[in-house]
């Protein structure tokens, strides 16, 4: 459904090179803390920064063959956009309908009403959970083969980011559907992924199925002392903290049962 290879785009202080796939029937997160080059790697897959090499197919094609049609069937959220303010609901029903030919409007309206979100309401008095969920349902409203989400949990409660997960995983169980979705809340993804990345400084660190990350992975906390003596064949990645270490590890279980956890 989506491919990048090895996609570049160089600021200032700043690289990004990332190389990822998302597959037909997957939900595949993209984690990183804010700055890691989340955004930036959405912006390239949608065209809104332009790149400085790599490629990017979406549907099997190269992205600048992707024609008004594909374009529709790919829904977007993105963190640092989203509708005017002076708009109601009410007001982007004609838009949406305009839009795409795929919009299902009575049901976008039963999913308004379902969430709680007014229809005559000016969208600038809505809560951030409010206009988020007015983000996704408008996503999901026309029955896109490909969402991108970009930190559709973002600033969310956790009822709301529960109410959002769920219309996530009712969209997958449709067959021939697909998503990015990113956070910088891992505990997030983890019930909704099959596949996560995690990016740090613009680069791909980490490329694990949900599945085994959770029973193979783990954050080991050491002392000083117990840094020096462990181990480190299995330690990925480590960060001094305040107290000692944190170490990132794929082999859990060797240290449960050394004793080094």
């Amino acid at each position: 459904m989506l491919r990048l290879n090895r996609v570049r785009k160089e600021y200032k202080g700043f690289q990004l090179e990332c190389t990822l796939e998302v597959q037909e029937g997957c939900v595949t997160g993209l984690i990183g803390k804010n700055g890691a080059g989340k955004s930036t790697t959405f912006k390239a897959v949608l065209g809104l920064v332009k790149t400085d090499g790599g490629s990017i197919e979406i549907f099997g094609k190269p992205v600048h063959e992707i024609g008004n049609k594909e374009k529709e069937d790919i829904g977007v959220v993105m963190s640092d956009a989203g509708f005017s303010g002076y708009l109601t609901v009410q007001d982007l029903i004609p838009m949406l309908r305009s839009l795409y030919r795929n919009f299902q409007e009575e049901e976008f309206r039963s999913r308004c009403r379902e969430f709680r979100l007014p229809m005559n309401k000016k969208i600038k008095e809505f809560s951030t959970g409010m206009k988020r969920k007015l983000q996704v349902l408008a996503a999901l409203s026309h029955e896109a083969r490909l969402l991108i989400l970009d930190e559709p949990t973002a600033g969310l409660d956790v009822v709301a980011r529960d109410e959002l997960l769920d219309m996530l995983r009712s969209y997958m169980e449709q067959e021939g559907r697909a998503v990015l979705v990113s956070s910088h809340i891992s505990s997030d993804l983890e019930g909704l992924c099959d596949d996560i990345y995690m990016i740090d400084d613009g680069k791909i660190v980490l490329y694990e199925e949900t599945d085994v990350l959770l029973d193979r992975y783990g954050i080991l906390k050491a002392t000083p002392e117990q840094f020096g003596r462990m181990e480190r064949e299995h330690i990925l990645r480590h960060k001094k903290e305040e107290f000692g270490y944190s170490c990132l590890t794929d082999q859990r279980q060797f240290y449960q049962e050394k004793g080094n956890d």
